[in-house]
């Protein structure tokens, strides 16, 4: 599993947890608000998360990989001192076939259906070979993998069981601002801990994740917490934990969690397409009151009558915000007649829009208030639910090539083209034999690596192969490769 990340601010670090998830089924609680002035009691939120809160055990099995190392030059002077069996003693490099180190780590995650169905972090699962899933009653379950999103750092994984407990989802929009929540997990392994602590802001954005608008709290959050639940005092899932702030990679003194908002569509997603459906308004930007801020370092006043918003640096052709008409230097004011104040706002909203939905937006341009409705795209430019293709779409067979093939060709890695059918390939007009070596610049050494291509290009704006190899003859040759249905 990947190791616990480590985001720098300033001279402190983010550290991202090791396992978060939510709620599915929305139930609501017919406990009453608390009274402004008077104690807080937590106990019935606890009772509610802890049995829906589970432990994830991470494995990674030991791989082969090729490492290059150094010859030593004096470990042929016993066994061959004069270099007559190819083993000079001289020094140089050579490449060695070494196992990888097992992998194990712990997170938590959240048990959002009654069937089995349990939200956490992407990083607590990615890379995984064995997931183990263990209930606050200690039963165990197999997991597997139903999808993932490295954007928002979310994954669905499921158990096979029934009647499992749940926890109610929550509006992490209704959140407050000094609100009591509880964080649930297994931080250091001591399984079903609660800590406690209030909203501290919202909508915060660290820089470490493509979509952030992070609910932050000062509920004690450690290493192990990931995948999570942070509950409000009804007992309701609001969000996922999923990062520290802390300039030892301990608590000291900020978690954040990802909220209800993002991960309903990022699940829904997921079950219904097997990846998250992203809709743009096809611009880059950011606060406008951190580019006020630029513009009086440099010297320069700016004024577009008010310090909130989003302003807009790049307008995409084509994209949603070209069609809306807007421009470099707009400033995005409203959104389906929802403020934004800042780009962290703007991103959680979109996060729960499809491509092909139609939103409004408001914008100022020199101060004066443009409203427009658009449809929304997804990243390749149009409306149509992006799938990620299997390596079926190639339309050919492949195997990993032999130590006999590497030695002849003085490769060290490749894929070789076995049998070629109708599709990509053969409309390039690559043929059987043909090994593939580099695909955009990546190493193609498994079958793995080469799915785990085509899958994040068929879904990126430009689903185009970059293919570099070479035939048995030696003959290299380059090839681009358009992927399409």
């Amino acid at each position: 599993m990947k190791n616990l990340t480590k985001y720098l601010a300033g001279a402190a670090c983010i550290l991202a947890l090791a396992f978060s998830t939510g709620a599915l089924i929305k139930v609501n609680a017919a406990k009453a608000a608390p009274v402004a002035g008077q104690p807080v009691d937590l106990t019935y939120a606890a009772e509610k998360a802890l049995p829906a809160v589970v432990h994830i055990k991470y494995v990674q099995n030991s791989k082969m990989k090729t490492v290059e190392v150094q010859s030593d030059p004096f470990g042929g002077f016993f066994s061959d001192p004069f270099g007559f069996f190819g083993n000079p003693g001289g020094g140089g490099t050579y490449k060695k076939q070494v196992p990888t180190p097992k992998k194990e780590a712990t997170g938590s995650g959240v048990i959002i259906s009654s069937d089995g169905y349990i939200v956490t972090n992407n990083h607590v699962v990615a890379g995984a070979d064995q997931l183990t899933v263990t209930l606050n009653d200690n039963s165990e379950y197999s997991a597997k993998i139903i999808g993932t999103d490295e954007t928002t750092d979310l994954a669905l994984i499921k158990v096979n069981a029934k009647d499992l407990p749940t926890l109610p989802i929550g509006d992490s929009d209704a959140l407050k601002v000094g609100e009591w929540v509880l964080a649930v997990g297994n931080p250091f392994n001591l399984n079903s801990t609660v800590t406690a602590g209030i909203v501290s802001a919202k909508a915060r954005s660290l820089g470490a994740n493509g979509v952030e608008s992070f609910i932050q709290t000062d509920a004690a959050i450690n290493a192990g917490n990931s995948g999570g639940a942070l509950v409000n005092t009804k007992g309701e899932l609001v969000g996922i934990n999923a990062m520290l702030y802390s300039q030892t990679g301990s608590y000291s003194g900020y978690g954040f969690a990802i909220p209800t908002t993002i991960m309903n569509k990022v699940v829904d997603d997921l079950q219904k397409y097997g990846t998250v459906q992203r809709a743009l308004i096809g611009i880059t930007g950011m606060d406008v009151h951190k580019y006020i801020d630029s513009e009086k370092e440099k010297g320069n006043d700016t004024d577009f009558g008010t310090n909130d918003g989003i302003y807009v640096s790049t307008v995409s052709d084509n994209g949603a915000g070209a069609s809306a008409g807007l421009q470099e230097g707009d400033v995005i004011v409203n959104i389906d007649n929802k403020k934004v104040t800042k780009m962290s706002e703007l991103q959680e909203y979109l996060n729960g829009k499809r491509p092909g939905e139609k939103v409004s937006i408001t914008y100022l341009r020199d101060k004066k208030k443009i409203t427009k409705t658009v449809t929304l795209k997804n990243e390749q430019g149009n409306t149509e639910v992006v799938k990620p293709a299997d390596i079926d779409i190639l339309g050919a067979n492949f195997k990993e090539i032999t130590s006999k093939q590497k030695e002849e060709l003085g490769i060290n890695y490749g894929v070789e083209v076995i049998k070629v059918n109708k599709g990509a390939l053969a409309n390039e007009g690559i043929n059987k034999g043909f090994i593939i070596q580099n695909i955009n610049n990546e190493p193609v050494k498994t079958l793995e690596q080469l799915q785990d291509i085509v899958k994040r290009v068929s879904m990126s704006k430009e689903p185009v192969l970059f293919i570099q190899g070479l035939y048995p003859s030696g003959k290299k040759a380059y090839y681009a490769v358009v992927l399409s249905d």
